[in-house]
């Protein structure tokens, strides 16, 4: 699968080129700038010539499947000018735009249809040739710099002339009002104040990325995992499919299954507990779903059993990550409820759906073997996400033993409790917990939701794995190598 994104690329080493599918006619009705003024407007963008859109298109698709274009965005909401200033947001850098026309306004802010790309020096010469064969209508517009800084000219004119972060500020104000009504203000006012000294992740692989070989994805007699949901999880379509990439024989599990014994884990090698909302967290996260295990004694020691024998592995994401804490499972069992480490509310006072970047530290957990020091991009999306562990001293025998095998980081790729970075504030960045003996991992963020390339909210090349994969399978099979280890 082949996509571009937004985001300017390559600042400094690139240009931007514009579309004008709208024939030059720049029709201002409906337009957002009309809106600002109060009115209506007479005559709106249409689509006046569907051979042009036709061949366009056809021509994108070339180039996006040659490798030709960086990155693009169309002209819509906003026009031209907020085509090209989100371009530069989402890139964090600047541009050096030179236009020409009759009417500054309506080339800048008309909404008809039309796009921007972006495309590497270097690649010029064949992208304007497939542009020009088709007979679609283009203009080399400008080109991208690493200052970040916005200079817009008009016939010459210069008509924009300011730092990026300004602009920036300006789209997001509605929704930093917003935010400031409905979240800890200290966190809002933080990631504001983040947000404009921001570069880009600093992500990095420490292990050779491999995909499943077919024959083994094919084979019979595969490790046996049973994916386990309650009333209220999701995510476990996605949790099958990673077990299943890595080559696992996936079954899905509800809780009703096990209470009423139509299956049984001692059949199974491994068991993952899926994110979502069990009982809607009206007990808080994942009490209710504890409840229904601990409160019932055959189940109860059906999963004991299951957690003390030498071959099995469980691994809980999420709601998964609050039940196994809750369970005791990790990092030690035999703790006293009051005391017990656990996740509890975001300290920014609302649910967190991000793409964070998180470390992988040294530590016992089998299904992180290999993978200690790389820092990968992984998504969050939880409302009680804080690692909260009552007394001090168990929250240095974690840190000091690596239980606590992934951390959230900022983009100089340093452990971190600063909001946006930690979605949560977390003390020392603590986003997972792992067993002394290494089979047993909780985490918060989603690798189940992470592990295929297209999933991520943003990725390098380099980082792409075979297959569309991302680094977040390798855990995957590294609990399908140990099982096949003769654990």
């Amino acid at each position: 699968t082949k996509v571009i994104t937004p985001d300017i690329k390559k600042p400094g080493k690139s240009k931007l080129l514009f579309i004008d599918l709208g024939d030059g006619k720049n029709r201002l009705g409906g337009s957002a700038l009309a809106q600002v003024f109060g009115q209506i407007g007479n005559e709106s963008p249409d689509m006046d010539d569907p051979g042009l859109f036709k061949r366009a298109f056809n021509s994108i698709q070339q180039l996006i499947s040659e490798g030709l274009i960086l990155s693009g965005h169309d002209r819509s909401d906003g026009g031209l000018i907020t085509t090209i200033l989100e371009m530069a947001f989402a890139g964090n850098c600047g541009i050096n735009v030179n236009l020409s026309g009759v009417d500054a306004i309506g080339y800048l802010f008309s909404e008809e249809l039309g796009l921007v790309i972006e495309y590497a020096v270097e690649k010029e010469v064949a992208v304007l040739e497939i542009l020009f064969s088709a007979s679609v209508p283009f203009q080399v517009i400008g080109s991208t710099v690493k200052e970040k800084q916005i200079a817009v000219s008009f016939n010459g004119t210069k008509v924009l002339n300011e730092e990026m972060n300004i602009f920036r500020d300006l789209w997001e104000e509605t929704s930093y009002q917003l935010e400031l009504l409905q979240a800890n203000p200290d966190c809002v006012n933080k990631e504001r104040k983040a947000n404009s000294s921001r570069t880009a992740p600093g992500f990095k692989v420490n292990f050779d990325m491999e995909g499943t070989p077919s024959g083994l994805l094919e084979k019979s007699g595969k490790p046996k995992v049973a994916i386990i949901r309650e009333e209220g999880s999701n995510s476990d379509r996605e949790m099958t499919s990673a077990f299943f990439m890595a080559g696992f024989n996936t079954w899905d599990i509800t809780m009703t299954d096990l209470l009423n014994n139509r299956v049984k884990l001692a059949d199974f090698k491994g068991i993952a507990f899926v994110g979502g909302f069990s009982y809607a967290d009206v007990l808080d996260s994942a009490k209710g779903w504890a409840g229904a295990i601990r409160f019932n004694k055959g189940l109860w020691e059906e999963f004991q059993t299951f957690y003390n024998r030498k071959d099995t592995f469980s691994l809980g994401v999420c709601n998964g990550c609050q039940l196994m804490a809750l369970l005791g499972w990790v990092p030690w069992q035999g703790v006293e409820d009051n005391i017990r480490p656990r996740f509890i509310h975001n300290s920014s006072g609302r649910f967190e759906s991000r793409f964070s970047s998180v470390r992988i530290m040294p530590g016992p957990s089998i299904m992180l073997k290999g993978m200690e020091d790389s820092v990968l991009g992984i998504w969050v999306a939880h409302g009680e996400g804080r690692f909260y562990a009552p007394k001090p001293d168990m929250l240095n025998e974690i840190n000091e033993k690596g239980l606590a095998p992934v951390r959230y980081v900022n983009d100089s790729n340093e452990i971190t409790e600063s909001y946006p970075f930690n979605p949560n504030g977390s003390p020392l960045g603590i986003t997972a917990l792992c067993s002394e003996n290494g089979r047993h991992l909780a985490m918060m963020p989603h690798p189940e939701r992470s592990f295929l390339s297209w999933q991520w909210g943003w990725i390098p090349e380099e980082l792409k794995g075979p297959d569309n994969t991302s680094p977040w399978l390798k855990m995957f099979q590294n609990a399908r190598k140990w099982c096949e280890g003769g654990q």
